[in-house]
């Protein structure tokens, strides 16, 4: 039967072609052919043996990237291969990886041969084929590790919540219990320090601060700044900023050698942490005191004692004095309703005099009234804009964030601060980038609804390097110290407990 046979496809015959050459043909009979075999030249020879090779180089490197893709996380032992440069490349058996100089504890130099335990914190590909990251400077290696040396880690009982290191240095950890008759702290340090010192041994002698993690951020800060005393905490969650206040005696300590323990505390935390003493602060206080208290004199004429009365309740400005309920400044003792209306019609007047005034002032800089249109643009700015030569909403538009507020350097071999138009203000890169933006949609020059202008774009971050910190990367809060405060101080005892 020859019907549904193809027209006339290679190695296919119609059986009516095929009786003619072969009287004895039936559909399904097969001929064999032995053909001379092909002589290939040297050049499609080699050009054979390349794709091969190369098709073999590829699976290979599709194999390695495949196992060690999921492996993220986890902390494999090799044998150090060669070291390039200060990267030290490590044979994992079925892979290579690479322990780059950033990555590596400062001062441990590794020979070819030696064995090197390494934690991976990413896997990608490349050209070249699957590129293994190794660390040994990563805070998720320090957690690995006291996996590997505590049981109760290990078993989920005990959680590691922050690392903060310093490779080869000093390193903090925040550890919480979930069972309420097992204490953290002590599980992880265990009997006379042998965990923590087996730890400490792998990390080349790098002292480890393990300490109470807390709910209360207020609390976890205060336990971070160990073995400092604290005396008083105070927040600014807007900013994620806070006030650290220390007895005298205990600068240096909270301190640290080179801000070592202020540094590592607010990278432990994510807050940025001042630090000053007590009588820094009682300086402060009194300085803010006195300051305020001769503002309200002036601008409300009156007398030193009301001026002070009025600092003393927590009014800090003339706009708090002025926009207030009534009620809460005839609360104030020895004042009445009369009284409290007469200091806010004081205050009123000496703001609209004063806004009169700025305004006059933005008029004879040039400055636009389209300038005010744009929201977040107040008296002040526009004033400030126009000393700075921005006069229109095309010229806010064609500024970048750095204009605005301020860029570094390098003059000399020195880095230098270069003021920006709004310095005064202390502007955040995202307000000013939003300033900027809002100005470039009133111009046309884009299009985007003011929702997604004031939007914050924040970078999506593993749990881990969450918790454990971004590789090659500085830890946002970065800690500071008042200026007279920032000279080296003594290296406070370890608390390896």
């Amino acid at each position: 039967n020859e019907e549904g046979l193809p027209e006339d496809p290679v190695g296919i015959r119609r059986l009516s072609e095929a009786l003619r050459d072969d009287k004895t043909a039936v559909i399904g009979k097969t001929y064999e052919e032995i053909l001379p075999p092909f002589e290939f030249g040297r050049v499609q020879t080699q050009m054979a043996r390349q794709v091969v090779t190369g098709k073999v180089r590829e699976a290979e490197r599709e194999r390695q990237f495949e196992e060690f893709k999921d492996r993220v996380g986890e902390i494999v032992n090799g044998v150090v291969k060669r070291v390039e440069y200060g990267n030290t490349v490590v044979d994992l058996g079925r892979g290579e990886g690479i322990v780059r100089r950033d990555q590596a504890i400062p001062r441990e130099n590794f020979q070819v041969g030696d064995r090197i335990r390494s934690y991976i914190y990413e896997v990608r590909r490349e050209a070249k084929g699957p590129q293994i990251m190794l660390s040994r400077a990563h805070g998720g290696f320090m957690a690995k590790l006291f996996a590997q040396e505590v049981p109760e880690v290990y078993d989920g009982v005990i959680e590691i919540r922050a690392v903060a290191r310093d490779p080869g240095s000093r390193a903090k950890m925040a550890v919480v219990s979930n069972d309420s008759s097992i204490d953290p702290v002590g599980a992880c340090v265990g009997m006379r320090g042998s965990r923590v010192q087996a730890v400490v041994a792998e990390l080349q002698g790098e002292k480890i601060d393990i300490i109470q993690w807390s709910s209360d951020e207020a609390t976890f800060i205060v336990n971070a700044l160990a073995p400092a005393e604290v005396s008083k905490v105070v927040m600014d969650e807007e900013d994620e900023r806070v006030e650290v206040v220390v007895p005298d005696e205990q600068l240096s300590l909270a301190i640290g050698r080179r801000g070592q323990n202020v540094r590592l505390a607010s990278q432990l935390t994510g807050w940025q942490i001042d630090i000053m003493t007590e009588s820094q602060e009682s300086e402060r206080r009194q300085r803010e005191f006195t300051e305020r208290t001769a503002l309200f004199q002036e601008a409300l004429d009156v007398d030193e004692v009301i001026a002070q009365l009025l600092v003393t309740e927590g009014f800090a400005t003339v706009e708090d004095v002025a926009y207030v309920e009534n009620s809460e400044v005839a609360a104030i003792e020895g004042f009445d309703e009369d009284t409290a209306e007469e200091i806010q019609a004081r205050a009123r007047d000496f703001l609209e005099k004063e806004a009169a005034e700025l305004d006059a002032k933005r008029r004879e800089f040039g400055v636009e009234d389209g300038l005010l249109e744009i929201e977040g643009v107040t008296l002040p700015m526009a004033v400030a804009l126009g000393e700075g030569d921005v006069k229109s909403v095309e010229d806010l538009a064609g500024l970048i964030p750095d204009d605005l507020r301020g860029w570094f350097e390098n003059k000399d071999g020195e880095r230098v601060r270069e003021p920006g138009i709004l310095e005064a203000f202390t502007l955040d890169a995202a307000d000013a980038e939003a300033l900027i933006m809002r100005a470039r949609v009133a111009m046309g020059w884009i299009e985007a609804p003011p929702t997604v202008v004031e939007e914050e774009i924040e970078v999506e971050l593993s749990e881990e390097d969450r918790l454990f910190g971004v590789p090659g990367s500085r830890p946002a809060a970065a800690a500071a110290a008042p200026a007279e405060v920032e000279a080296e101080a003594e290296a406070p005892p370890e608390t390896e407990a």
